[in-house]
């Protein structure tokens, strides 16, 4: 797609509407920075404020670090000068610092020429934007955004990869206020827009579910008639604000007629999924070790991305039975005398967390099944009663043993449980993941099955790394 973006001072200022202060405007910049940490030589530092810091507090750091630049407010960056603390560096000044990264990384993105793919939703997202980028990556050159990096700053540093001009960017936009989609839709333009779900993830800070599904709804804002939206199907409150979409929308599912859609599931349990799955270019046989239905949905919906970018259905079904999960999203870990442990501690909601039980159901064990479930945080309000809602599906099931860790509504979902028919001996409540881990791994028999899920803020993790070490 042509050579690589040349990042010069001259450059960077005129896209950022800054002023170079003092060295000169051919300088090149190897990259971009916003951490002294891990700058390295070449780099541009950008110095963000944050809540705790002023990045600008580090720029004399950053230049004897041997930065190439550095991005400060108007004002600091002559200071750095009269004080003899720029070294070789050339220093920009701008109105504000994030909106300067943000300029960048969006005059970088024009620049690029590159289609950008943005991944929006309250699950799934990181998971969705990596199964869309291996599809994608068997016709075109692609990159992706580095774990979760999905806010207005993380983004930016994202799009800036674009200076190698790939074919492809795939990215997530993550959001726990309204407003903040919006923000991310106008600095990567993205050609294609993926919609997985509306769900109780951040309902804190929402007044209902219907809020987050205006919120979400952002990713559609300035959509041509060029732009591609997939979308969920069998998710109501996305049909509802989809039905005026101006560009072309490719709808995935697994319960209504969609243009992606699964027929013939299979649910292996913690051996993964399988279906039959029919597209407009064709239809195939799916079979993913990824576990459960919401990640069956994940895959659908980066189908229906492949399908936009013309990949064959074949080597998408070639992708799809290689995937893995991302760390802490599903990993299933045979562990030493047969224990097996689902390792889904990244984070959690109640949907994915009723989903996660459902794997656990379905899933064969020659020993017991065992439920490590955490707090799910940013509930707000309806906490408690979304936690007792998921107590009474942990009863409904073949359940051996249920862990509970958090707080109040954790200690409400065990009570849920014993309330709705789990043996109350069998029901266990810690407040915290060093309490519950110390127990689980005492607990823990050979040939168990466990299920450790939890809100990253919980630990649930720690949980996992004790039974890893016990049983190793």
């Amino acid at each position: 797609m042509g050579s690589e973006i040349r990042l010069t001072a001259d450059w960077i200022a005129a896209a950022m509407a800054g002023s170079i202060v003092g060295g000169d405007g051919q300088t090149a910049c190897a990259g971009v920075s916003i951490d002294t940490r891990s700058l390295r030589p070449g780099e541009l530092y950008i110095g963000i404020r944050g809540d705790r810091f002023d990045g600008a507090d580090f720029a004399s750091a950053a230049a004897a670090a041997g930065a190439a630049g550095v991005v400060v407010p108007r004002g600091r960056g002559r200071a750095l000068i009269g004080a003899g603390q720029a070294a070789t560096s050339t220093v920009i000044e701008v109105d504000d610092t994030t909106a300067a990264l943000q300029a960048l990384s969006r005059a970088v993105r024009i620049a690029s020429g590159a289609k950008v793919v943005a991944i929006t939703g309250s699950a799934g997202k990181t998971t969705t934007k990596e199964i869309t980028a291996d599809f994608l990556g068997t016709r075109y050159r692609v990159i992706r955004n580095r774990g979760n990096l999905n806010n207005h700053i993380g983004l930016p540093l994202s799009l800036l990869e674009l200076t190698s001009r790939p074919d492809v960017a795939v990215v997530e936009l993550g959001m726990n206020h309204a407003g903040e989609i919006r923000t991310l839709v106008r600095i990567a333009e993205p050609d294609v827009r993926v919609w997985t779900n509306v769900g109780e993830a951040h309902l804190g800070f929402f007044a209902s579910i219907d809020s987050i599904g205006d919120a979400k709804a952002e990713i559609l804002e300035g959509s041509t008639k060029s732009t591609v939206l997939v979308a969920n199907g069998d998710d109501d409150r996305i049909t509802a604000r989809t039905r005026s979409f101006a560009g072309r929308k490719l709808t995935f599912g697994l319960e209504l007629p969609a243009d992606v859609q699964a027929f013939d599931v299979a649910d292996r349990g913690i051996d993964g999924m399988s279906a039959n799955v029919a597209t407009p270019i064709g239809s195939f046989k799916l079979t993913t070790p990824l576990i459960g239905r919401g990640n069956l949905a994940n895959v659908l919906a980066a189908t229906a991305v492949g399908v936009s970018f013309d990949v064959p259905p074949a080597k998408m079904a070639e992708r799809a039975a290689l995937l893995k999960p991302a760390s802490h999203r599903g990993e299933v870990m045979r562990l030493a005398r047969g224990l097996i442990v689902v390792d889904d501690s990244y984070n959690a909601n109640p949907t994915a967390t009723q989903g996660a039980l459902d794997v656990l159901r379905t899933s064969r064990t020659a020993g017991r099944r065992v439920a490590v479930l955490g707090e799910m945080l940013e509930l707000g309000d309806r906490a408690v009663a979304l936690h007792e809602a998921v107590g009474r599906a942990a009863a409904a099931g073949p359940l051996d043993l249920l862990v509970a860790v958090g707080g109040a509504p954790a200690r409400a979902l065990a009570d849920s449980a014993v309330a709705a028919g789990l043996a109350k001996p069998n029901v266990h409540y810690f407040e915290t993941s060093d309490e519950a881990a110390d127990r689980a791994a005492s607990w823990a028999r050979a040939g168990d099955l466990v299920l450790v899920k939890g809100s990253r803020g919980v630990r649930t993790d720690k949980v996992v790394d004790r039974l890893k070490a016990e049983f190793a």
